[in-house]
């Protein structure tokens, strides 16, 4: 089993909607994707989005990322996000982790994904938790 957290901030308010609309037909995607344990999201500082979700297996993982909706919402992160992380990482127990530990593994093992217009913190290649 494992669990995966991501974490993408929107470099404007204008995105705000259509990036809520894919965020939310993928959350529905995932909740109803075979092997999917469960799912969190969570908003922080500014326009700082999170999503955290525990699957089965990589496989079960690798099968919801390659499936539209998300598939067809993952193009859209490139010009509409300044900063863009995430990891995933093996769970011994059948449930989501805390925001707690998701946030220590993003901050341990983030894997900065590429936007056009990356920020200060991205572009230096540092993890933003705010």
């Amino acid at each position: 089993m494992l669990a995966a957290v991501t974490r993408l901030r929107l470099r404007s308010w204008r995105f705000l909607l259509p990036f809520a609309i894919h965020a939310s037909r993928s959350q529905t995607q995932a909740i109803n994707a075979p092997g999917c344990i469960g799912v969190l999201t969570r908003k922080t500082a500014g326009l700082a989005f999170w999503t955290l979700t525990a699957w089965e297996s990589e496989a079960h993982l690798r099968a919801y990322l390659s499936r539209d909706p998300h598939r067809s919402a993952m193009p859209k992160l490139f010009p509409w996000c300044d900063e863009a992380v995430t990891t995933h990482w093996d769970i011994e127990e059948r449930k989501l982790p805390d925001w707690k530990t998701a946030t220590s593994k993003l901050l341990e093992n983030g894997r900065l994904l590429r936007v056009r217009f990356p920020s200060r913190m991205q572009s230096a290649g540092k993890i933003s938790v705010n």
